[in-house]
């Protein structure tokens, strides 16, 4: 385990140099709080692209708009690469990086993300329910602007729970191309990270 934990540290140490931050898993506070600071640090160290790699089925709405904000403000521009699966508030995510892309096999989902509100007096879920319908419409909002959807449009979309291809989302507008083996590679600055296998 802590073998494991050592690779996971240098990997995203590498990955960091290159000016890659690696969001997966569900977006909680913890993945949401180290990507809004490595993406202010890659920022605030170099005038050179970030690279936002996605793999995100679920998470808070909450935080997914605090990170599209960060990505809005940076004064570099973020390269958003979908993989696997992008869901709910990652979709949005993706959506507003200043350039969009994502493998042949990647999914989306269009949904809203399952919120939980423990014991309250009624005045709190009222004002709960007021906060978490704004949350959703300024969600929808960057969404469409970034797709070129129309607002309501987006929004019968994520109450459906509509499924995206790869070439789906391209259509609609959530991405700008799909990566595939002939496209043109990049290399990126710095050595390259030298994958080992493990003993």
């Amino acid at each position: 385990m802590q073998q494991d934990n050592e690779w996971s540290r240098r990997l995203s140490e590498r990955l960091f140099e290159q000016r890659v931050v690696l969001l997966h898993g569900e977006l909680d506070d913890e993945s949401a709080s180290r990507a809004t600071a490595e993406l202010m640090s890659l920022d605030a160290s170099g005038d050179a692209a970030v690279s936002l790699r996605l793999d995100c089925g679920s998470g808070s709405l909450a935080l997914a708009l605090t990170l599209m904000d960060v990505i809005a403000l940076l004064g570099v521009p973020v390269r958003g690469l979908g993989l696997g699966q992008i869901g709910g508030p990652a979709v949005g995510i993706l959506a507003v990086c200043t350039h969009r892309a994502a493998m042949p096999s990647t999914r989306f989902m269009l949904c809203e993300p399952r919120t939980q509100m423990g014991e309250a007096r009624a005045s709190d879920v009222a004002r709960w329910a007021e906060m978490r319908a704004d949350e959703r419409r300024r969600f929808c909002d960057r969404i469409a602007e970034a797709a070129g959807q129309p607002p309501d449009a987006v929004s019968d979309e994520v109450t459906a729970g509509r499924y995206l291809s790869a070439e789906e989302a391209q259509a609609y507008g959530l991405i700008d191309e799909i990566c595939r083996p002939e496209a043109e590679i990049h290399q990126l600055p710095g050595p390259p990270i030298g994958f080992r296998p493990r003993r």
